[in-house]
């Protein structure tokens, strides 16, 4: 099992900014993708940023430009700065990886921008 845990939520006002950490620990045995999704109350889960191991990026049109996704593979950790944060940005953001195929989530953590 891998565990996945997220910090760094909270409230923040429109044109602000926020970072969001994820550290995996747990049985290891290669974090391949690892990246961040967010969930809307009444919406879909969505994909925000994913990074390969190598560091190769994609984004969501929604937030190109504007979130940028970083991990550090010795420490397990998967990173995402978020700036020029919009009310539209407020959701439950939520860390996965891939553990040599198999998924794992985080538990979730709330991210709120008031205009």
């Amino acid at each position: 099992q891998v565990q996945l845990v997220e910090s760094g939520g909270g409230l923040v006002q429109a044109g602000g900014s926020l970072s969001l950490s994820c550290a995996a620990s747990g049985s290891i045995w290669r974090l391949n993708t690892m990246g961040w999704y967010r969930q809307a109350p009444d919406k879909q889960r969505e994909l925000v940023a994913t990074i390969t191991r190598p560091g190769r990026t994609n984004y969501a049109d929604a937030v190109k430009g504007r979130f940028t996704i970083s991990r550090d593979n010795a420490k397990n950790t998967v990173y995402l700065q978020m700036n020029s944060l919009k009310p539209e940005d407020t959701a439950v953001y939520y860390c996965n990886a891939d553990n040599y195929g198999v998924d794992y989530w985080g538990q979730g953590t709330q991210v709120t921008v008031s205009t």
